[in-house]
């Protein structure tokens, strides 16, 4: 089940497992520069408020309206980085923008893939920054006005048909967190060791 709490998209599993809870909110961040030149990470500058499609469906695109879920208001040109928490239950999460995978900049599916890592890991990625267009490299998540011909949907297949994020999260099986998170044992037993000289040949 998802849920909106406080500006966060939190993903509740319960029929995996009372941890399986992984809280996903939006942080509003200062532009980088796309000169191909190398910078820090940006601070975020807090959450972005976010809203229910059905909430403000007399005023919302009718595209948004046919598919509900959450928006988040941003001025043209303004960045975010998505932020992903939980305690220590593991999560594959796929995040696409205009339905291209922010990981692989290719086209987006639901299910998880054999082979190419198509997601990130929470929480051990706590975050993720934008779109990644080379070893290393970054583009940034920023709004952009779909028809015109910026948005990484358009430059990437031609099309600015969709639009929006996309997230979809997967919560490792119970079992295999089980095992995962099973505390190492710990032996009291002293070893002794002795040197023994060698023989000699």
């Amino acid at each position: 089940m998802v849920y909106l709490e406080r500006d966060e998209l939190v993903f509740r599993f319960p029929e995996v497992h009372e941890e399986a809870v992984l809280r996903v909110n939006f942080q509003r961040t200062l532009r980088i520069p796309d000169d191909n030149r190398e910078y820090p990470l940006p601070a975020g500058l807090g959450r972005f408020p976010l809203k229910h499609v059905d909430d403000y469906a007399e005023r919302a695109p009718g595209s948004w309206k046919g598919h509900g879920g959450v928006f988040l208001p941003m001025y043209q040109a303004e960045a975010l980085w998505i932020a992903f928490e939980s305690e220590e239950y593991r999560f594959a999460v796929k995040v696409a923008a205009g339905k291209v995978n922010a990981v692989t900049g290719e086209g987006w599916s639901q299910e998880l893939k054999k082979g190419r890592q198509d997601y990130v890991v929470a929480p051990e990625q706590p975050w993720l920054d934008g779109f990644s267009v080379g070893k290393g490299v970054i583009r940034q998540f920023v709004a952009m006005p779909l028809g015109a011909g910026y948005t990484a949907e358009e430059q990437l297949t031609g099309a600015g048909e969709h639009g929006g994020l996309q997230i979809c999260v997967y919560p490792m099986k119970a079992k295999v967190f089980e095992r995962w998170r099973r505390p190492a044992r710990v032996y009291s037993d002293v070893l002794a060791c002795c040197s023994i000289p060698a023989r000699a040949w």
